[in-house]
């Protein structure tokens, strides 16, 4: 079995091949629970990532039990260590680390670094079964291993460059000077952003009083005239209190005219007149109030325009209170683009810079845009993203757009050299980490 695993490391074409074979078919000479293969990313380090597991196809590294054997590994690879097969128990590893020990490596652990005839170690094998290692499976293991390093070692030498292109000094030089003179050619600085055909300058259409929206009796995206019904209330509970408004003064004016007129009799009652009559002028005051409220009940445009709103499902049945907007009423023919530049792809913006605007309902043609407004502070997109509101104004008619139409702009900037356009974004990334 030893013998036709080795030829079967042998026949490894490629890495991905030999992981296999490491994590899966050992199993034929040493049974075990699973095997880990790790390589360290950066050559004798002592930093370890896993590369692939036993009787799993696609390996995720921010599972909790890779990165918990990440962490053991790396206690494993410590200096003072000799980089050779150990047995490993829960009472050899630290306090953090058997924290977790019975959750993920029950029983008996075993590693088994792969260590080259040259003396380098290129990677390890993380083993765990129930049963302790035995004497003569550590000489097998020691012996594969060895196989395994000098295959992966080989198959790595096999994807290296064959062969070199080689150039003369003055070449080399004049080469040099011509990338240099690319890098110092003048280009505008430009940002792509995500961008929306929004409605200008439109009429918010906000909740008039407190209450639950019974119906709304036009359809998103419709076209309404001015005077024309948006939406009702429920308007049991404002006919109830209006009612009750009018009987309380019903009340009250009987209440004044029987003192008014027993003050004749009664000199007692004549003082009660002015309370009286104060009392209807409050009643009045209620019942007119009342009266206004359910005049509200229904909602009408105050201008023609297209009604926007999310959906009717979205608020049938809502409680609103005054001051909430509900919907917008847009002229169709006044149309602006809303541009969201995220704050990381952020440029210097001056006011009638050129834009260009990429719809996704017709991405072979552009659009041209004078940008006429940008935001000073950066705001919370619902994507969580941070980004500055960019305004920009179509410098053609508006008939042939539709608002809510979504693509790209791209902003033109001032003029810089072309090594600043194409390395801005690593030397933002690079500056804060380095100090001149």
């Amino acid at each position: 079995m030893l013998l036709q695993l080795e030829g079967m490391v042998r026949g490894a074409r490629t890495t991905q091949e030999l992981q296999f074979i490491v994590v899966n078919e050992t199993r034929r000479l040493v049974p075990y629970r699973q095997a880990i293969l790790l390589i360290p990313p950066i050559p004798s380090s002592k930093r370890y990532e896993v590369l692939a597991a036993s009787s799993v196809p696609v390996v995720d590294r921010t599972v909790p039990l890779m990165q918990w054997t990440e962490r053991l590994v790396r206690e494993l690879c410590e200096p003072r260590v000799i980089p050779d097969i150990r047995r490993i128990t829960e009472t050899d590893c630290s306090l953090e680390i058997r924290q977790d020990w019975k959750e993920f490596s029950i029983g008996q652990g075993l590693w088994c670094p792969l260590k080259h005839p040259d003396g380098q170690v290129l990677g390890g094998i993380w083993l765990w079964r129930d049963q302790p290692w035995a004497d003569h499976e550590l000489t097998v293991l020691q012996r594969v291993r060895e196989a395994y390093a000098y295959a992966w070692r080989a198959v790595e030498q096999s994807r290296g460059p064959r062969w070199r292109w080689r150039m003369s000094r003055t070449a080399t030089w004049m080469l040099a000077a011509a990338v240099a003179g690319g890098f110092a050619i003048p280009v505008p600085m430009t940002t792509l952003a995500p961008a929306k055909i929004v409605a200008k300058d439109p009429m918010i259409v906000s909740a008039p009083i407190d209450g639950v929206i019974a119906d709304i009796l036009v359809p998103p995206n419709t076209e309404v005239a001015r005077g024309d019904v948006l939406f009702t209330y429920e308007d049991t509970a404002f006919r109830s209190e209006y009612h009750v408004a009018e009987r309380s003064l019903d009340v009250a004016i009987a209440q004044y005219r029987r003192a008014s007129q027993g003050s004749f009799v009664e000199a007692g009652q004549k003082a009660d007149v002015p309370l009286l009559k104060a009392e209807v002028e409050l009643r009045e005051i209620e019942r007119d109030y009342m009266y206004e409220r359910l005049a509200k009940v229904e909602v009408k445009a105050e201008q023609a325009g297209i009604v926007l709103y999310t959906d009717k499902s979205d608020w049938i049945g809502k409680p609103v209170v005054i001051g909430q907007r509900i919907m917008e009423l847009a002229d169709p023919q006044r149309l602006e683009v809303r541009i969201d530049l995220p704050v990381e792809d952020a440029i210097v913006l001056r006011e009638g810079a050129p834009v260009k605007l990429f719809l996704n309902a017709n991405p072979f043609s552009s659009v041209s845009l004078t940008m006429s407004h940008a935001s000073y502070h950066a705001e919370v997109l619902p994507n969580n993203t941070l980004a500055y509101r960019v305004m920009a104004q179509l410098e053609q008619g508006a008939s042939e757009f539709r608002i809510g139409w979504q693509g790209s702009a791209k902003i033109y900037g001032d003029d810089v050299s072309l090594f600043i356009y194409l390395f801005r974004r690593p030397i933002s990334a690079l500056r804060p980490w380095v100090s001149l």
